[in-house]
């Protein structure tokens, strides 16, 4: 008789519907965590539309749980819309080790929560949020530089190759 082989459970299409790349220039990310979100049915719909902006959106912990702010999900086109507030505050949905490390992080002074993308993963919508710490002026201009440096270096190579 032939052996039984378990087949694992193939990885779930991932669909990135908005991302934050502000959160890379103004702020130093030091841990990122995947989480899912409290939505309702209208919303889980605009986001697959990609009608959502999570550029002005920031993570807080209150207690026990932790919280998005801020995420503009517009409404579905499709529904009345009287009743909607698209800037609502969600809940995160997180395990409990990984909120009460957040709590004790998010205390500690300049450290924040910050979205860095939402995607959709399989049927599911996450959102990644990552622990940052915000940069200064000389940081940010740094970084500048270095880009343009790299940049420079890279055009000259090209250069040097075709020439």
């Amino acid at each position: 008789m032939g052996a039984c082989l378990k087949m694992d459970k193939p990885e779930p299409h991932v669909k990135i519907v908005a991302t934050n790349r502000r959160a890379r220039h103004e702020y130093h990310l030091l841990e990122s965590f995947e989480c899912g979100l409290v939505l309702h049915g209208y919303e889980v719909k605009s986001i697959r539309e990609g009608r959502v902006n999570i550029q002005d959106a920031h993570g807080s912990v209150r207690g026990d749980e932790a919280f998005i702010e801020d995420m503009h999900i517009s409404p579905y086109s499709h529904i009345d819309q009287r009743e909607i507030d698209p800037m609502r505050t969600r809940k995160l949905l997180l395990k409990r080790k990984e909120i009460d490390y957040l709590l004790g992080k998010t205390q500690e002074r300049g450290l924040t929560l910050v979205p860095l993308k939402l995607y959709l993963k399989g049927p599911r919508v996450k959102l990644e949020v990552a622990l940052a710490r915000g940069k200064k002026l000389y940081d940010k201009r740094e970084d500048i530089a270095r880009r343009d440096a790299e940049r420079d270096i890279d055009r000259a190579m090209r250069q040097k190759r075709k020439g």
